[in-house]
């Protein structure tokens, strides 16, 4: 759907198999910049360009106009069809620096990063071929240009990209709405990019990967339920954590995806990895005081 002038909205669905009898259905949005070339933001996951290339097709464009590919971050539903999109139109890739390892070798994010079904998400390892950085000031066309806008907490190199000539900021997964799975590296520090998209002005629509266009007055009351939701999980792992015997990270998980009135389907191997770092903290608390 068209979001502005220049800016196209793609909902692509897609299938996580958390195990032999959990399926996952989710969703994704690529947006596709139009100016006299083409530029993606993201690329969805294994299998999208299809899906890319006909709604490219069907608003009259060609594909032999995408001309670069912007990652909002690494991960297998971002970057899952950027191999072929990039094989077969030449397009340039870029990402944020600390994401790099990540894009140009998937093998490596798997080992780190064990996504269920993360083989039949991502096309295979891409060359980027430039790396950005906060503050960068991409000219795409005349009166069109991307603001990179370092956001992390999701993961360490995620960016959001201001098209102030749209009024529109892309944010990539940077926001957490409320009930949704709770996947990020760092709390602290997604609440400070959160609260630094809110500082953004003139934005008129904010467009999300993991929700749908919000414009206006929407804008505050998404980026304030978002700083909401991550203080409710930071609430629930504290209580979770103040059982006298600490579980295993399986467990912890589980509990705290419970006591956040989560679907049980949400405790995987994704939201453990969430859940890690705290769980190490507290181990190494106790073990401090032990030692004492």
């Amino acid at each position: 759907m068209q979001i502005t002038k220049n800016i196209h909205a793609l909902k692509i669905p897609f299938k996580v198999n958390i195990s032999p009898d959990k399926i996952a259905e989710r969703f994704v949005y690529v947006y596709i910049i139009c100016g006299k070339k083409i530029w993606l933001i993201d690329t969805g996951v294994a299998g999208s360009k299809k899906l890319i290339f006909d709604y490219i097709e069907s608003i009259g464009k060609s594909i032999c106009d995408i001309e670069s590919i912007f990652l909002t971050h690494s991960h297998p539903d971002h970057v899952g069809s950027a191999k072929s999109v990039k094989q077969e139109c030449g397009s340039k890739v870029y990402v944020h620096a600390l994401e790099r390892n990540w894009v140009e070798d998937v093998d490596l994010q798997c080992a780190q990063r064990p996504v269920p079904g993360f083989k039949n998400l991502v096309e295979g390892s891409v060359k980027v071929d430039g790396v950005l950085k906060d503050g960068d000031i991409i000219n795409l066309d005349e009166n069109l240009s991307l603001r990179v806008i370092h956001t992390p907490g999701h993961s360490n190199g995620s960016v959001a990209y201001l098209i102030k000539e749209e009024g529109s900021l892309l944010c990539g997964d940077a926001v957490l709405s409320s009930n949704q799975m709770p996947v990020f590296d760092d709390l602290a520090e997604s609440i400070n990019s959160v609260k630094k998209l809110d500082k953004i002005n003139d934005v008129e629509i904010l467009l999300s990967s993991w929700d749908d266009p919000r414009k206006g007055g929407q804008i505050h009351d998404v980026f304030e339920d978002s700083v909401n939701y991550f203080t409710k999980i930071q609430q629930a792992v504290n209580k979770i954590a103040a059982k006298e015997n600490i579980s295993y990270p399986a467990e912890f998980c589980k509990d705290i995806i419970s006591e956040l009135k989560l679907p049980p389907v949400m405790a995987n191997p994704v939201t453990e990895r969430t859940f890690q770092p705290f769980l190490k903290k507290i181990h190494a608390c106790k073990n401090c005081c032990c030692g004492n």
